[in-house]
């Protein structure tokens, strides 16, 4: 799982694209600097936020991420498997 100070950091470098691109669009369509700065402005707070939000939910589920198993499974992404611990009433002696 990637750290939240990378998270932010892509985050914002994808916004300071973003917002260049929609001060473009926005000047083409308005014809005003001011109303294409305040669309674009308004689009990339919004967009920051929502892509924040969606990396962090993918960043907490493992599926499709290698070397990660689904819960429950008795096996680790590398074929070995896991250690058990003994049950109450179950425990066995280990003879040498």
């Amino acid at each position: 799982m990637e750290t939240r100070r990378r998270s932010l950091a892509k985050a914002a470098s994808w916004q300071v694209f973003g917002i260049v691109t929609m001060s473009m669009l926005g000047f083409l369509f308005t014809g005003s600097l001011s109303s294409g700065g305040a669309l674009a402005v308004l689009s990339s707070l919004l967009g920051f936020v929502s892509y924040l939000a969606h990396e962090r939910v993918w960043a907490s589920i493992g599926w499709g991420m290698a070397g990660t198993s689904p819960r429950g499974a008795s096996e680790t992404a590398t074929g070995a498997e896991r250690p058990r611990l003994p049950v109450a009433g179950n425990a066995s002696r280990a003879t040498s």
